[in-house]
Order: C-alpha cells, then sequence, then structure tokens
C-alpha cells in the first residue's frame, strides 16, 4: 500500500493552514491583500492501467494566488493617507528600485520628501514654478517645496459700491482729513512689487453743482499733503475724477469716458523715499458695478488681484492626485501629482514585505499614468483602503483545512492497521 496520496494531502493541508494563517494575521494591515491557496491533483500513468482503473497519487499545491480585490475605505484626520479607489498602485522608490504598493500611509520625512512606512519615496509628477504640471516625463520622487510663496503685485481693483443718492452736495474744496469735504470713503488693500500690503483710501464727494455726479479721490497709506490732497496718487492722470450716474442710479461715466476703469497710479518714492519697490505702479480700478440708489452709501464687494509672500501651512490632494500646497497669505498652489501603476496580470507580482510588490515577467511591464486616467483609480484623501481580508471566511476556510488535515491522518492510520494485519497473517 502507499502512504503517498495521505502524505501530499497533509501538504497541501497545510500550505492551505499556512495561507489562511497569513490572511488572519495581515486582517488589520492597511493596504494588504488576501491570497488563495490553488490545487491540483497529481496523476501517474501505467502502461498496464486503462484509463477506467487508474487512481491518482494526490495533489498538490498549483500556486499561491493573491486576490487584488477592494478593500473597505475608513475615514482618517491625516491628509497623507490616500486611499486608492478601484484599481492601480502606487509606484515607489526605494534608493531607486521600484516597488509597487497599495498601502497609502504616507508622511513627510525631514528632507521634506513623501514616503511610506518603510522609507521608500512615493513618485509622481512635480509641477514647475508656475504650477503646471507634465504628466509625459518620468515618474520622480515627490518632494513639498518648504520656499515661501512669490508676492503678485496688485494690478486691478474691483470694486462694488453703492453711493447715496440723498446725500447732499458739497461745495467745500476736498481735504482727506475732514471728513466734512467729503461724503462718503471706502478702504482696501494694494499689495506691491516687494510683496508689502499697503491701505489704498477711496474717498466720494458729492457734486454741490452737477446732478448724478460725484468726484472720487484716493489715498495710498493715508499719504496727504498740507491741504489734505493725496500724495503719490494720481486717478487718470489728475488727483480727481469725476463719476457720473443717470436717472436710474447706473453708472454712466468715469473721468469722462464711458464706465471705463480708473488708472490708478501709485509713486511710492512720493509716499516714502525710502521704500524700494517698483515704482510708479499702475493699477485698473473698476467701478463698473458702482450703483447710485437712495440707500446708505455702502461697498458691496472690494478684490484685488494681488498676494504677499506666504509660507505653506498646509496641503490638499484632489481625487486625481494632485497636491496643493495651503499659504499663509490665502493662495494655493499645485505642487505636484501622484503617479500610479496598474498591471495586465496584477497576479503576476511578486511580494517582498512592507506591502510592497515587484514586477516580474508574469506580470507584465507597468502602465504609468495619472490617477483616474485609462484604467487607473481615483485617490481618497484622509482614508486608507484596509485590508480585504474577511475575516469571518477565514475562520470558516480554517475549519475545513483542519478537517482535511484530520481525514489525512485517519487515512494514514487506516493504511498502517492494515499493513499491521497482513503482517500477522
Amino acid at each position: 500500500m502507499s502512504f503517498q496520496q495521505s502524505l501530499s494531502g497533509l501538504n497541501v493541508a497545510s500550505t492551505n493552514l499556512d495561507v489562511i494563517g497569513n490572511n488572519v494575521a495581515n486582517a488589520n494591515t492597511v493596504g494588504f491583500k488576501q491570497s488563495v491557496a490553488q490545487f491540483t491533483d497529481i496523476f501517474a500513468n501505467s502502461m498496464a492501467a486503462t484509463a477506467s482503473t487508474q487512481v491518482g497519487i494526490g495533489a498538490k499545491v498549483s500556486s499561491v494566488a493573491q486576490q487584488f480585490g477592494q478593500g473597505g475605505i475608513t475615514q482618517t484626520n491625516n491628509p497623507l493617507d490616500i486611499a486608492i479607489v478601484d484599481q492601480g498602485f502606487y509606484r515607489l522608490s526605494d534608493n531607486g528600485t521600484i516597488n509597487y504598493s497599495r498601502n497609502g500611509q504616507f508622511h513627510v520625512d525631514k528632507s521634506g520628501y513623501i514616503v511610506d512606512t518603510s522609507g521608500a519615496n512615493l513618485t509622481g509628477f512635480m509641477a514647475d514654478s508656475k504650477g503646471v504640471i507634465s504628466a509625459s516625463g518620468a515618474p520622480e520622487n515627490l518632494k513639498f517645496a518648504t520656499s515661501d510663496i512669490s508676492p503678485k503685485t496688485t494690478t486691478k481693483v474691483d470694486l462694488g459700491i453703492n453711493l447715496d443718492a440723498t446725500a447732499p452736495g458739497i461745495s467745500a474744496p476736498f481735504n482727506a482729513a475732514d471728513p466734512n469735504t467729503y461724503s462718503w470713503s471706502t478702504s482696501g488693500s494694494v499689495i506691491d512689487s516687494l510683496g508689502a500690503s499697503h491701505v489704498l483710501s477711496l474717498f466720494f464727494q458729492k457734486s454741490a453743482a452737477a446732478t448724478n455726479t460725484w468726484t472720487v479721490y484716493g489715498t495710498v497709506d493715508g499719504k496727504i499733503d498740507a491741504s489734505g490732497m493725496p500724495v503719490g496718487v494720481t486717478l487718470s492722470g489728475s488727483p480727481s475724477q469725476p463719476v457720473v450716474f443717470d436717472g436710474n442710479g447706473t453708472l454712466q461715466t468715469v473721468a469722462s469716458a464711458a464706465a471705463a476703469p480708473l488708472d490708478l497710479k501709485i509713486d511710492f518714492s512720493a509716499i516714502d523715499p525710502t521704500f524700494g519697490a517698483t515704482t510708479p505702479q499702475n493699477v485698473s480700478l473698476d467701478m463698473t458695478t458702482a450703483t447710485q440708489y437712495g440707500s446708505k452709501s455702502s461697498v458691496n464687494s472690494i478684490t484685488q488681484d494681488g498676494y504677499t509672500s506666504g509660507r505653506m501651512t498646509g496641503f490638499s490632494i484632489d481625487a486625481e492626485g494632485k497636491i496643493f500646497g495651503i499659504y499663509s497669505n490665502e493662495q494655493t498652489k499645485t505642487l505636484g501629482q501622484i503617479a500610479l501603476a496598474s498591471f495586465v496580470n496584477p497576479q503576476g507580482l511578486a511580494p517582498i514585505g512592507n506591502g510592497h510588490w515587484t514586477e516580474t515577467l508574469s506580470s507584465g511591464v507597468p502602465l504609468i499614468g495619472a490617477p483616474k486616467t485609462g484604467n487607473l483609480g481615483a485617490l481618497q484623501s484622509n482614508a486608507i483602503e484596509e485590508s480585504n481580508v474577511d475575516l469571518t471566511a477565514e475562520l470558516v476556510k480554517m475549519i475545513q483545512a483542519q478537517r482535511m488535515y484530520q481525514a489525512n491522518s485517519k487515512e494514514i492510520e487506516a493504511q498502517n492497521e492494515m499493513i499491521q494485519t497482513i503482517a500477522r497473517i
């Protein structure tokens, strides 16, 4: 008699328990993909036997196949916890050796690089100084820029206001220091070439002589001469300009033109000779939406396109893997984009530990691209992909594998008793 069938059964049952045990051990491992032991029978041909009388000689493990099904998504408070939804792998560089992973638990190292828990660098496409990403080149190690974002000089101010149509006209000469010489004022900010913020004040004086006519004046940082007139600020070449409305309160003309923006010119050398910003600075002051209604003068909106320099205070990552820096000057800037890889046969990837896989001839070459392109999935920041191990199902499999092991052990015992019986004859 042969013990070969039972021994092979014990071997495959032992391997099956090993696979199940590994799945159970990694039930809480982020990005882990469970495996399944696959078996096949062993058949020995005999010249003397016929097909109807041949008996197999046991079983063997044909492969241990990884199952790359989606794991559950769990929310976290870390923006560098990133889950892949659907297909794809992170492309990691471990001192130049390229590996792949589904574990999206990343952090920033002391040099500013984005790395996983093993220290491997996350790769992707870096943005240029203007925040433009080119995904046509080779992926590189992603790194957060630690330098301040450069300031942007104000070139346009949009002013949305309502001027009180019931306000009395003023005939006295304008004096910025005397509130009795103007009807209403408002202020905003302008940014110079060095990123410094300056207070832009605008004064509106209703004409006592001309109907629906106002005169606008402007100062920067409150700089005026002895008579209260602006210093270093002109509006389309003059210290002031008229603003005219029609009987419906709609803006008609600015500086005698059809509601055109005013050319606000700031001469910083006149305001402060020691200041080194580029001067003069030309700003387009647009009051197209201004109205004159019978309600109190008010500002509806005032916006300008400049900003000061800023330091990165945070970041965000969108579904396409784009990384945006958030700066102290309330600006955002695109820093880079995470790259993903896909394979024709992901089951051909070779696991190497630390949640990493490496490509093989069986897996095929990686197809690299940005998330949400081709067959690559989307990314979800502040989330992790849990292990796809179904713990309940694995425990049931464990019981089945244990029964299989016990059955093969009993088979060996039965054959042993038969041999002993024959020996006693």
